[in-house]
């Protein structure tokens, strides 16, 4: 099976960049990272590119006039490197039609939330000072509106009562960690399919019955 040809934008540190490396490198995830494209000189995500051999691009967005003109940029460097699917690995951009066009349906982000529950930044303090009970981190495709796109994946995480926002994303993080390089080998398998507002996984099991309530019921149901 051939390797999907992906292309990372990211801002940061990159822990979520360096979890799709690691299942590159552990066979678990069948595909190529041709380039990653940076907007921030200085990111450590940087150097966890160089110190793999993997292209980077570092292209400041403040050289630009416009959203769009940065986009129309960047995507034409994602072409030239052959990429498939694009993916948002805490790229701190909102991106414009420019480069969805340039991949329809093929650009993806992480959200550290259930969405569409807590969209835009800091959705973990959001959910910690909320009270919920469950938050969790959602990948998804990126259309024009801020953390809007159909739903691939979701992972729940609890939260509990009183504790800092800190925690919460620790907590979201490790989940973050396993979900995104699965939604990116479910591309790489070809099983993916958007109808309008939703996903479909191909040979994907019906779930059933199964609930995840938190906390846990632990009195007796019995009659």
């Amino acid at each position: 099976m051939s390797k999907l040809p992906i292309g990372v934008l990211a801002s940061g540190t990159g822990s979520n960049f360096e979890a799709i490396c690691e299942a590159v490198e552990a066979g678990r995830l069948k595909a190529e990272i041709r380039l990653l494209v940076c907007n921030r000189p200085g990111a450590p995500v940087v150097d966890k590119a160089r110190r793999r051999g993997i292209d980077v691009r570092l292209v400041d967005h403040r050289g630009f006039q416009s959203r769009s003109a940065f986009d129309e940029h960047v995507a034409s460097l994602l072409i030239e490197a052959g990429v498939d699917l694009v993916v948002l690995a805490g790229f701190d951009r909102l991106v414009t039609g420019r480069l969805l066009s340039a991949f329809p349906q093929r650009v993806i982000n992480i959200h550290p939330a259930l969405l569409p529950a807590f969209r835009g930044v800091d959705a973990q303090r959001q959910a910690a000072e909320h009270g919920v009970a469950i938050t969790g981190a959602t990948v998804h495709i990126v259309d024009e509106e801020v953390d809007h796109g159909p739903i691939i994946i979701q992972a729940a995480v609890p939260v509990v009562p009183g504790e800092s926002a800190e925690e919460v994303r620790r907590r979201i993080l490790a989940q973050e960690h396993r979900i995104f390089p699965y939604a990116i080998e479910l591309f790489a398998e070809g099983r993916v399919q958007v109808e309008g507002r939703f996903v479909r996984i191909a040979g994907r099991p019906a779930p059933g019955d199964a609930v995840l309530v938190s906390p846990p019921i632990e009195w007796n149901e019995e009659p």
